[in-house]
C-alpha cells in the first residue's frame, strides 16, 4: 500500500508512542505540522477505514495504534523507490548516493563489511 506523506507523519507518531490517546497524538504532531485536534482525528479516522490504524474503542479515551510496523512500511517504500527510479538496481542507487555525498572512513568500512557479508 502506498502511503501519503501525511499518513507517514501520523504513523511515525503512532510508532513512537506505541499506542496513545488522541490528545497525546495531537501534542506530538502539532509542533511539526500545526494540525488541530480535528485534523488529527480526521486523519486517524480515515486511516482506520484504510486499515492503517486501529482504534481501541473499549477504552476512554480511545487509544490509537498503527496496524503496520515501521520496518514493513520502510521496506515497501524502498522497493517502490528502487523500482520506480532505478529500475530495481540497488547498485545504481548506491553509486548515485556515493557520487553525490561523500562518506566517512567509518561509513566506508561499514559498507565494505556489509558487502563482504553478502559475499558480493
Amino acid at each position: 500500500m502506498k502511503l501519503s506523506e501525511r499518513e507517514w507523519t501520523v504513523l511515525n507518531a503512532l510508532w513512537e508512542t506505541e499506542g496513545a490517546e488522541l490528545g497525546a497524538i495531537v501534542t506530538k504532531l502539532y509542533e511539526n505540522t500545526g494540525w488541530s485536534r480535528n485534523t488529527v482525528l480526521t486523519y486517524l479516522t480515515r486511516m482506520e477505514k484504510k486499515g492503517l490504524v486501529r482504534i481501541d474503542k473499549e477504552t476512554y479515551p480511545h487509544i490509537y495504534y498503527a496496524t503496520l510496523d515501521r520496518e514493513s512500511c520502510q521496506q515497501q517504500e524502498r522497493q517502490s523507490f528502487l523500482q520506480r527510479v532505478y529500475s530495481g538496481s540497488a547498485g545504481d542507487l548506491i553509486a548515485a548516493f556515493l557520487k553525490e555525498e561523500p562518506i566517512s572512513p567509518e561509513e566506508r568500512e561499514r559498507l565494505r563489511k556489509i558487502l563482504d557479508d553478502m559475499e558480493v
